[in-house]
């Protein structure tokens, strides 16, 4: 079974269009399907729209938000909700082409992958979004090693386990496969066709790199450090205290070479490093005990495979 998640808001001017061209290229790989339509609070008429779609159709559920959460949180419902053995992912704004999620989810079924993701090699927006969107995927690749393309294509296809591992929140969505690659799932991508907007507007602004990067730094800290904060910590704190007791070493020789120390800002600059340095140390022990003590009992890993217990 093939689920798709579609997170929806304020699209009243395409889900028609969307959801005429999603169904046939559903059913064209020869799978049964469900479609699982996540409404983010819209304030238009999407959600009546959803609603009539769910009425005639037995294949459809919607779930709706009382208020905006974000598309993070509307995928991770969507994941949770979903039935299927693959998930395929997509926006309703058609930029992302329906007709292209069989080429995704034969990929991933025929070589066994995870996560596909849908690399939009010619994209369709304006030059200041395609030069951010290439920055951030390039740092990303840089900070990671993940090498991919565009991380940030809303079309990619997902196996059931690599989905349902995923507890997205903030601006999560944007580091998806980031995430699983982490826990240890596969992860590729391919050239896939996008299209320009025909209906309403982005709901994303040109510049959001710009609040993409606090979002790469707390990334950077879940992935590289979430499970030892010290090595974090620790490597801070321990650059402030050893500038700081080179600072002190370097006056006390003035000191007895006779040199008068006190007034010099180079003094208060060496104690407030030691003392700051100390404070990091400190700061990163009490979050490593708090991490080892908070999963005493549950590991959190991630099985592949298990055989059954006797």
């Amino acid at each position: 079974m093939i689920s798709a998640v579609v997170p929806v808001y304020n699209e009243e001017e395409s889900l028609q269009a969307f959801y005429k061209a999603l169904v046939p290229n559903l059913s064209k790989l020869n799978e049964d399907f469900e479609i699982v339509f996540i409404d983010d609070g819209s304030t238009d008429s999407s959600l009546k729209i959803l609603k009539q779609f769910a009425g005639t159709n037995s294949k459809v559920r919607v779930y709706s938000f009382r208020k905006r959460s974000g598309k993070a949180e509307a995928l991770t419902l969507g994941f949770q909700k979903a039935k299927g053995d693959y998930i395929v992912t997509l926006d309703a704004d058609l930029q992302d082409r329906p007709q292209e999620i069989s080429r995704l989810y034969k990929k991933a079924k025929k070589e066994s992958w995870d996560v596909v993701c849908g690399w939009r090699k010619e994209r369709k927006d304006t030059n200041i979004k395609v030069f951010s969107s290439r920055l951030f995927n390039y740092l990303v690749s840089v900070f990671w090693g993940l090498k991919l393309h565009d991380y940030n294509s809303g079309l990619k296809v997902y196996s059931r386990d690599a989905a349902k591992s995923l507890n997205l929140y903030g601006g999560m969505h944007r580091f998806i496969p980031l995430l699983v690659y982490d826990q240890g799932f596969s992860v590729t991508e391919i050239a896939v066709e996008h299209d320009g907007r025909r209906y309403g507007e982005s709901k994303y602004g040109s510049l959001k790199i710009i609040k993409d990067m606090p979002d790469i730094f707390t990334m950077l800290f879940l992935t590289k450090y979430a499970k030892r904060p010290l090595h974090l910590f620790g490597l801070i704190g321990g650059i402030f205290l050893l500038a700081g007791i080179i600072i002190s070493i370097y006056l006390t020789v003035l000191h007895f070479q006779g040199y008068t120390i006190s007034r010099r800002p180079l003094l208060f600059l060496g104690m407030l490093l030691i003392i700051s340095g100390f404070q990091v140390l400190f700061t990163g022990f009490l979050a490593d005990l708090i991490i080892n003590l908070s999963n005493k009992g549950d590991k959190g890993f991630s099985v592949k495979y298990s055989s059954k217990e006797k």
